[in-house]
């Protein structure tokens, strides 16, 4: 070797600091869950139906598995309900799909805890970008199904997909996840759907009295409503949460 020529080693200088590559790569190992934060109204009972199916799965599979279940039965739901434009068992049809993705897109992260296979940075991304496509699956296919003003479907989309952001971004700021708001989450949700689903079925024509408009253009006016302060009322207690820890 050339005197004139650095020499190459295992660590990176720069002034008097040097930072090994294997403690460097270990520090970006170093991941911290966020804390959950699940206060929906079926969250006690829910924890302990996923804890017990769980313990009884197959060995054979695994969260990813569940996860990927959980994705194409969201996809199979969007498909259900614009087949029910043509055929109404589409509404019944997607009530089962939303009955599978619940299974699996509840029961991953539990599977992966009771194993102890957790992966949190992977198992987070992986579980929210499914529900991001997911939501747009499901609202594209009511806005198909004639059951409901596509421009309501479009706003609903909106509304969580904004509600969705800023639940990440606190994740991330502020390092609590919020499950569920006002006592609602996606189980929540699910429920109300099946519901819903259930009604029209039989009642293609359902209104709620005193009112012109479909069952599901009322619900998902009310839902935008909610969803929308519920994003605003975080986004500003939570930029006065962040303004406080950091102003000197």
């Amino acid at each position: 070797m050339n005197a004139s020529q650095p020499t190459r080693t295992s660590t990176i200088q720069k002034g008097s600091n040097s930072i090994h590559p294997a403690k460097s790569f270990s520090r970006q190992r170093q991941f911290k869950n966020a804390t959950r934060l699940q206060t929906s109204f079926t969250a006690a009972t829910e924890r302990k139906a996923l804890l017990w199916l769980a313990a009884r799965m197959p060995p054979f599979i695994n969260s990813d598995h569940l996860t990927l279940l959980g994705f194409m039965a969201m996809f199979l739901a969007g498909c259900s309900y614009a087949l029910a434009r043509w055929n109404p068992w589409g509404l019944l049809l997607a009530t089962l799909c939303l009955a599978l993705n619940w299974f699996g897109d509840s029961l991953d992260g539990t599977l992966a805890r009771v194993r102890n296979r957790q992966r949190p940075r992977y198992g987070f991304y992986v579980d929210h970008i499914i529900d991001s496509f997911g939501a747009l699956f499901l609202m594209g296919g009511l806005a198909v199904s004639g059951y409901i003003d596509w421009r309501i479907a479009m706003g609903l989309l909106v509304a969580f997909l904004l509600l969705s952001i800023e639940s990440y971004l606190a994740s991330y700021t502020l390092g609590i996840f919020r499950l569920s708001f006002a006592k609602f989450g996606p189980t929540e949700v699910r429920i109300l759907l099946g519901i819903a689903n259930t009604v029209l079925f039989f009642l293609p024509f359902a209104r709620i009295s005193g009112w012109s408009a479909c069952l599901f253009d009322i619900g998902g006016a009310i839902a935008i409503v909610a969803m929308t302060a519920m994003a605003i009322f975080a986004a500003v207690s939570h930029t006065l949460a962040l303004y406080r820890q950091e102003t000197l």
